[in-house]
Formats: structure tokens, C-alpha cells, sequence
């Protein structure tokens, strides 16, 4: 079976010990391409240096994450805004952009602005956004609309309720990011699945973090992607195989990936 782990950050100081073996142990697990989305500045050298190392699997997306905003926003967006200007062959997102308001709200209001700058490039350019949301649902939702019709992407991460998911489908282009989250005990996320169709969901893990069980409280890697699609093929009631042909094909469709000739 061919997986792909749309968001992960292989290139994290969390693998510099041993981001080979990682990557070996992913292969053979059958996550054969990856993407990595951007944060800011200071973490391009290695984002940039993974990605030449591994271009065979690897794919990336280039934004200003929410989190980065801060006092010099404006000197950090250009930056990404240059970068998906100057390489366009390099990108195939733009992302990872969004709204953060769990850590913090003291730049929230620049977060907007950055998120719209970036939403109104993806627009123009045709890419699709790799989108994360904490913590400001409604103000994302709000944003996003402004563009209903011109965008198309993923909600990464996704925990939400199945109204959410409904609201998040009817902007139109846009399917959902289900990580381990859903292998945790009691989630609530796994009866939304049930909910989701295939045909909306992307796998991912946004390694090192929210690792899935039974791995929880150790550092995620991206070979844990089969127990993501186990998981959501026994929620679902259908076989893995299932699940990764699908959640294959979606990422494919949406990030315009050269499709594998055999996926099983």
C-alpha cells in the first residue's frame, strides 16, 4: 500500500539525531511521499536542506505559520511571499498559514491580515493552502468565505464537530487533515469520521507531535501513518487498503501530485 503524510516536519530539530532512520522506517512502512509545510524564516535552512536531501519523496509548502507572527510580521511574510515568488518549482501549497489564538492573542489581529495576504496569493496563483486553526474557528471560517469559490485546500489537524465539518465542505475545495488524534480514547473526532467521507480526508501526523496510540507521549514520525488509516478504516468499516487508495488519490487531486500506476 502507497500512503502520503500531508503534513509532517521531518526536517524538525526532533529527527536530527537520527532523521535517516526515520525516513528509512517510513518507506518501508509504505509513506512514500510526504509534505512539509513552512513555519517562518528561521526554520527554512533545515526545511530547505530535508527537502533536497529526500526530493524524490518529499514535497513542500511555503507560508507564514500564525505562531511566527509576531513584532517583525511584516519582514516574515515577505519573506515567504518571496520565496513562493522566486521558486515557484519548489512549492505546491501555500501553507502552513492560519489562526492561532490558543498561545496567544497580542498579534492576533496581524495574524488576520497575514492570513488574508496569503489566502488572496494562493488565490491568484492557483495553490492550495494548507490551512491550521486553534482556538479560532469562527474567525477562520469568517476569513475563508471571502474566497468561497476561489480557493481550495485543507483544514489540518482537524478535531472539529461534524457541523464544523459541514461548514468547512461547504466553502467548496476544501477537505480535512486527520491525524492521530482520532486513535485517542474517547475522541471525539472519531465520530466525526464516521461522519466524513473518504473523499474529504487526507492523512497526516504533523510529526514530532500528536502521536498516535500506542505510541502517545513519545516523539510522532511519519511511519505512523497506517495506524491513522486503520483507525479510520475500522471507524468507517471498511479495509485499509481502502483507506489508502482514496486518501492517496485525494492528495494527489488537491496538491496536483503525479499519480503512483500502482497503488496496492
Amino acid at each position: 500500500m502507497h500512503f502520503i503524510d500531508t503534513h509532517t516536519h521531518l526536517y524538525d530539530e526532533a529527527f536530527d539525531e537520527d532523521r535517516s532512520d526515520v525516513i528509512q522506517r517510513t518507506i518501508a512502512s509504505g509513506v512514500d511521499r510526504w509534505i512539509f509545510p513552512a513555519i517562518d524564516s528561521a526554520s527554512f535552512r533545515s526545511q530547505i536542506a530535508v527537502y533536497e536531501q529526500y526530493r524524490e519523496h518529499t514535497f513542500m509548502g511555503m507560508g507564514l505559520h500564525p505562531t511566527s507572527v509576531a513584532e517583525n510580521w511584516k519582514e516574515e511574510l515577505q519573506f515567504a511571499l518571496d520565496e513562493l515568488n522566486n521558486h515557484k518549482d519548489r512549492y505546491i501549497a501555500v501553507g502552513e498559514i492560519g489562526l492561532d489564538a490558543y498561545w496567544s492573542r497580542d498579534f492576533f489581529s496581524q495574524q488576520k491580515e497575514v492570513l488574508a495576504t496569503q489566502l488572496e496569493y494562493a488565490s491568484q496563483n492557483n495553490l492550495p493552502v494548507i490551512i491550521h486553526e486553534r482556538s479560532a474557528t469562527e474567525d477562520m471560517l469568517e476569513i475563508v468565505s471571502a474566497f468561497k469559490g476561489r480557493l481550495r485546500g485543507v483544514f489540518h489537524a482537524f478535531t472539529g464537530s461534524v457541523e464544523t465539518y459541514r461548514r468547512i465542505a461547504g466553502l467548496g475545495g476544501f477537505k480535512v487533515g486527520i491525524g492521530g488524534v482520532v486513535t485517542f480514547k474517547n475522541a471525539g473526532i472519531a465520530k466525526t469520521v464516521a461522519d466524513i467521507p473518504l473523499e474529504d480526508i487526507l492523512l497526516e501526523t504533523d510529526s514530532p507531535y500528536l502521536t498516535p496510540a500506542p505510541h502517545r507521549g513519545q516523539r510522532n514520525e511519519s511511519s505512523y501513518i497506517p495506524l491513522i488509516a486503520a483507525k479510520i478504516a475500522e471507524i468507517k468499516g471498511i479495509g485499509i487498503k481502502d483507506v489508502a487508495l482514496q486518501t492517496t488519490k485525494n492528495a494527489e487531486e488537491l496538491f496536483g501530485l503525479p499519480a503512483k500506476n500502482s497503488q496496492i
